[in-house]
């Protein structure tokens, strides 16, 4: 009986991508499932990114994941990219699809289950996304499609802002807004789930400047920074007792459907908590 020493490989390509930990729960699921499978944390510097799809075919890579700075650019490079990213204009997972190499964005859908999980309805919900990146526009479509009523989008640039409330107004039926993100600027009244989707606090301690104070009761707080489990974000709004959902979770949630898009099978969810609680010493919802 021959023996393989073959492994299949995925991998994240990004910058900074030291302190991502999808490894964590990807290997943990491929090794708890015996499949012959590695995860490689891999920094592409920007500019790089055609490079590194270029290695990975040639590698013959079984998918990979897709962080910042290359969410918009990777789509550039693939044979074929699902409707929802292509309306997001960011993909953050490639698989290959009958033989294509396609490229999906589960950064709103990961985020959606972390929010079902834990009973919270979206339909006629006002929500306001702090930033208009890859994430935010991941989000935001997904959160449209789910129900959302109203979505404001703060943003510094006022270009990339609008061209986030552009794509909702366009492809879904929820109210969209932009408002300018200046200093200390107010949460709008009448907010009901607020979301960072920006990456501060993902390097360092920082916070986005905001006015806490308009961080009322009721509301619904979450943070996308996939490395910690109390952002100083999330910590304000613990101090106000309000209800919070940290960035392992939804990393979890859409690190099951990278899984089962590479692999055929149905995730592990259970071990790949584990694995992430472990490893942040916290308990995930």
């Amino acid at each position: 009986m021959s023996i393989s020493y073959q492994r299949q490989l995925t991998a994240v390509f990004g910058d900074p991508v030291d302190d991502n930990p999808t490894v964590v729960m990807e290997q943990a699921a491929f090794d708890a499932e015996e499949i012959p499978m590695d995860y490689l944390t891999i920094q592409v510097k920007q500019g790089d990114i055609a490079a590194a799809i270029t290695g990975m075919r040639a590698m013959n890579f079984t998918g990979a994941n897709i962080t910042m700075p290359h969410k918009g650019e990777v789509l550039k490079y693939l044979d074929q990219v699902s409707d929802v990213a292509k309306i997001m204009e960011a993909v953050n997972t490639l698989y290959w699809k009958e033989g294509k190499l396609t490229g999906e964005n589960t950064d709103g859908k990961g985020f959606l289950e972390t929010l079902k999980h834990a009973g919270v309805g979206l339909c006629g919900k006002h929500v306001t996304i702090l930033g208009a990146g890859g994430a935010a526009r991941a989000i935001a479509v997904e959160l449209a499609f789910a129900g959302a009523a109203q979505i404001t989008v703060l943003n510094h640039s006022e270009e990339h802002g609008k061209t986030l409330t552009e794509i909702l107004e366009k492809h879904t039926e929820t109210k969209a807004d932009y408002l300018p993100w200046t200093a200390g600027v107010k949460i709008p009244a009448g907010t009901d789930i607020l979301v960072n989707a920006t990456p501060i606090g993902f390097m360092d301690d920082t916070r986005p400047d905001i006015d806490y104070s308009t961080m009322t009761d009721g509301m619904i707080v979450c943070d996308v920074i996939p490395n910690k489990a109390w952002t100083p974000f999330l910590l304000e709004a613990r101090k106000k007792n309000l209800q919070t959902f940290n960035g392992l979770s939804m990393l979890v949630n859409q690190g099951a459907i990278a899984y089962e898009l590479w692999t055929g099978r149905k995730a592990p969810l259970a071990v790949m908590q584990r694995a992430m609680e472990q490893a942040y010493g916290v308990k995930l919802p």
